[in-house]
């Protein structure tokens, strides 16, 4: 190992050992820190044991690093779902594909076969595919801009640089693999660093808020106030949902949006994200969807209506995506709604002079 080489390595296993210290201190307050622990420790993991003179090592104490290393592209799909996924919550199937990769892992370095390796490394390209598409797929719709620059600049080069490690664990070339060796160690403490960066400016931002100075509250006053012109893109915005109901409309996306309130797609996104406390663009659509089906599905005079009709009449394209939206927004399915608000108002009918004979 050069000296260049080993500065790298040393240098990122630093700054991930940092980042999993603060997301150790975090992790009482907020759940997703503890899949930041795991995805960082992983990375340690993979900079120890493929570091030259150790990636062929047998030793006892290099065989859990190994499968820690290993297991990374089953961290990383549940990290960015973690990270990136507004109605994501945690349960035993989250855990599927990093307990896949482990197993896999175990098969890989007990058996030594070169299938197994095959295996373990194809999985780890598919896994890592998933969650990049996943990232790409969601960012449309993300209102967080933070959020939407972390998406690129931090999860797609995480989900590059892995698949790229496995594909470079998978040469036999010694020359290639020397080269690449150095070159993967900068690419992680590059990615270390950014993220450390980032988890930074975070802090400093929920630092300012939660500082109770006369500056701070007069800011938070200017920063409140609407300006003429963003009061006007509001209500213009509420005029199409609650009175046209736009949200009906079929393909809407954030374009169409912006493009109907002739505004930039970064102003609408911030307008819905700041102004009305959103996160997430289809969540905002959804929102006045399931209003609608709600107040129909409790409606005495639709009772004969049926739901699929309901469903697509508010916006949703299917009857799957409306009764997984409807029942996580009610915690029941939209027939037990119906049957219960329906027996609800044939009750309070009863109780009100019209006994049931």
């Amino acid at each position: 190992m050069t000296p260049l080489e080993a500065a790298l390595r040393g240098g990122a296993i630093a700054v991930l050992l940092l980042l999993a210290f603060f997301g150790w201190r975090d992790a009482r307050h907020a759940a997703v820190a503890r899949y930041g622990i795991l995805f960082v420790l992983c990375g340690a993991a993979y900079l120890v044991e493929s570091a030259p003179g150790l990636a062929s090592s047998q030793a006892v104490w290099v065989v859990p690093l190994r499968l820690i290393s290993m297991s990374t592209p089953g961290v990383f799909l549940l990290w960015a779902a973690a990270n990136f996924d507004d109605s994501f919550t945690p349960s035993w199937t989250s855990w599927l594909p990093a307990a896949a990769m482990v197993a896999l892992s175990t098969w890989a370095v007990v058996s030594d076969r070169a299938v197994a390796w095959r295996v373990a490394q194809a999985a780890a390209l598919v896994l890592v595919g998933i969650g990049i598409w996943q990232v790409l797929g969601g960012r449309a719709a993300d209102l967080v801009e933070g959020r939407r620059r972390f998406r690129l600049i931090l999860a797609i080069g995480a989900g590059l640089a892995i698949g790229g490690f496995t594909v470079l664990g998978a040469i036999h070339d010694p020359s290639i693999r020397i080269q690449g060796s150095a070159i993967s160690a900068g690419i992680v403490l590059a990615l270390a660093m950014t993220s450390a960066m980032f988890r930074l400016g975070v802090r400093q931002r929920e630092e300012l808020a939660a500082k109770p100075t006369a500056d701070i509250a007069v800011s938070r006053q200017a920063t409140a106030a609407i300006e003429p012109e963003e009061r006007a893109a509001l209500d213009r915005l509420r005029h199409l949902m609650d009175r046209e109901r736009i949200y009906r409309e079929e393909g809407l996306g954030i374009a169409v949006l912006a493009a109907r309130l002739n505004l930039p797609e970064y102003r609408l996104r911030r307008l819905i994200n700041q102004r009305l406390g959103h996160r997430n663009f289809n969540s905002f659509i959804n929102g006045y969807r399931l209003s609608e089906t709600v107040a129909a599905l409790s409606d005495p005079s639709q009772a004969q209506v049926p739901i699929l009709t309901i469903a697509l009449d508010a916006g949703f394209q299917s009857l799957g995506p409306f009764n997984r939206a409807f029942k996580a927004h009610t915690g029941v399915t939209p027939s037990e709604f119906r049957r219960d608000r329906l027996g609800e108002t044939e009750s309070g009918g009863e109780s009100e002079g019209h006994p049931a004979e």
